[in-house]
């Protein structure tokens, strides 16, 4: 932690919270547009025929187009910043999500959702760049967790909205679509308008200013893929994300459809279900952040706050290897919210790494390199899954695996990076 930040009251001025509130904003709608599809997974599958490995394949694709964009976007943000990089990442995926009211199989659902996938790789890169720019380390992890809850507020609005729309209205399912992807729209007006870096916003006081520069700002030239992948804790940052990210994408993709399978619910009843699983996913990404940043307060070394709050969110999940087996709904929803939240209470930690241990200038390089791990561990995940479904008919070997996957990224995670201490790289010229 900058000793001259920890020193200084906090500000007169709330602006880099306000910068926060777009951030969680720019998630919830991301997790919106990627969500409405599985949501209607149980609909389109009746109405059009398609088999679980072809909707591996949707998701497994996406995943794969999301990890090539978060290697895009890692460069891209390194050279002209969050403001330029969240723009083009949302007018992207929104071109994307109205694509998929044009198409009905599972392979057009695919192509469709290529410019999503690539938009949508930018949203976690983009907002810890900004959170960066905008947060000294002793709040960082904090600012991370509220924008983080984003997805899970995104995740909860998503069915009960769906379901409004398709179900209660009786709108064709195209609509949901349509007017999802219209308040993208409202955002990128405003987060055009509204963000600055700390130094030229005409709203922020001189207290706040000098509360954020307090840590040091070096952003110099650039850092190639090469100067970040010879450090361990790349690997460590990359390894986290390879095994924790299946977990986390799979819920979201394919619970609606393991709710309709296992319990018989459908499109107007597993909203509930839904809700409760990512209000505790919520709670999680913010305790998660708030338990750190609380360590570090009271002056307990970044890496062993870090890896005690990871290790908390570890020992969390465990149950849901029972979620499979549960006897009725909301036992297995308290088993699979329990593990949502510790997932989000363990990513809280593991995305600070790089605010914590890289310079700035690499930092979006280490942020697309840890998405694209990411995401490859998430495409074998999905299309394990769909082929899983279609030959043995059980979710119970997935639940098991998600049980143990955040103890061993933690312990690999700690193998790779047992010090925690910051990387030096020699910047190369910008060009």
């Amino acid at each position: 932690m900058s000793k001259a930040s920890a020193l200084l009251p906090k500000p007169r001025g709330r602006i880099r919270w306000t910068i926060c509130a777009l951030l969680f904003a720019a998630v919830v709608l991301s997790y919106i547009d990627r969500l409405v599809l599985g949501v209607l997974k149980p609909q389109l599958e009746d109405l059009y025929g398609w088999t679980n490995a072809g909707y591996g394949d949707i998701t497994g694709y996406f995943q794969v187009f999301y990890g090539f964009g978060f290697l895009g976007f890692g460069w891209l943000i390194d050279r002209f910043g969050a403001k330029f990089g969240y723009m083009l990442a949302m007018g992207s995926w929104t071109l994307g999500h109205f694509a998929q009211v044009l198409v009905t199989s599972t392979t057009g659902f695919a192509i469709a959702r290529i410019p999503l996938a690539l938009g949508e790789a930018g949203t976690f890169p983009s907002a810890l760049a900004a959170a960066s720019q905008w947060f000294p380390k002793q709040e960082r992890a904090l600012a991370i967790g509220i924008f983080n809850a984003g997805a899970n507020v995104g995740a909860v609005v998503t069915p009960v909205l769906v379901s409004f729309l398709v179900a209660g209205l009786l709108l064709d399912w195209r609509w949901a679509f349509i007017i999802t992807g219209s308040f993208n729209l409202v955002w990128l007006f405003v987060w055009w308008r509204w963000y600055k870096k700390p130094a030229e916003h005409p709203k922020i006081t001189a207290e706040e200013r000098a509360y954020i520069e307090a840590e040091p700002a070096i952003d110099m030239g650039r850092a190639t893929f090469g100067q970040v992948l010879r450090h361990r804790q790349t690997w460590a940052y990359m390894s986290g994300r390879f095994l924790i990210d299946p977990v986390w994408w799979t819920f979201l993709f394919w619970l609606p459809d393991f709710f309709s399978k296992q319990y018989g619910y459908d499109l107007k009843s597993f909203g509930p279900p839904l809700v409760a699983i990512y209000i505790l996913a919520d709670v999680g990404a913010i305790a998660g952040g708030w338990y750190s940043s609380s360590l570090l307060r009271r002056g307990e070394a970044a890496g062993r706050a870090r890896k005690q709050a990871m290790l908390v969110s570890a020992l969390f999940a465990v149950p849901v290897m029972f979620a499979a087996s549960a006897s009725n709904i909301w036992i297995a929803v308290a088993l699979i919210g329990l593990a949502c939240a510790a997932h989000q209470g363990f990513s809280t930690n593991l995305f600070a790494l790089p605010g914590d241990l890289f310079p700035r200038y690499a930092q979006g390089t280490l942020i697309g390199l840890g998405g694209f791990a990411g995401a490859a561990g998430g495409f074998i995940a999905s299309k394990s899954l769909g082929a899983l479904l279609d030959t043995v008919g059980s979710y119970q070997p997935f639940f098991v695996a998600c049980g143990f996957a955040y103890l061993l990224a933690l312990l690999v995670t700690h193998w790779l990076n047992p010090g925690y201490r910051e990387v030096t790289i020699t910047s190369s010229p910008r060009t």
